[in-house]
């Protein structure tokens, strides 16, 4: 299994952008599915989105604003957040692998807040 580190969160106004960016300690080339969640007090986990070989499904909160990419050859993955809003506020943890045995990435704090 790889490890996984999110990096990219932080404080942004409404209507703000963010790119997270989740880097893996090996190849996610033959990673079939490559996931973002997030978590926010006193709400279950919600899938950002989640993406296999050739399509990515998002979550319908994000869909149109949140667009998932992968760069290979860094073994990095990445969730753009556009046009935010205070709702967003959450934890954003990125994941590789199947539901049951993949990985997960830390956690990285997103606060939206005029």
């Amino acid at each position: 299994q790889v490890q996984l580190r999110e990096s990219g969160g932080g404080v942004v106004h409404p209507g703000g952008s963010l790119t997270l960016s989740c880097a893996a300690s090996g190849s996610i080339s033959e990673i079939a599915i490559l996931g973002w969640y997030r978590l926010a007090p006193g709400n279950e986990r919600e899938l950002m989105s989640l993406s296999t070989r050739g399509s990515t499904h998002y979550g319908d909160s994000v869909k149109g604003r949140f667009t998932f990419s992968r760069d290979d050859a860094r073994n990095t993955f990445y969730l753009q957040l556009d046009n935010l809003e205070p709702e967003d506020t959450a934890v954003y943890y990125c994941k590789a692998g199947s539901p049951v045995t993949g990985s997960w990435g830390q956690g990285t704090q997103v606060t939206v807040s005029s």
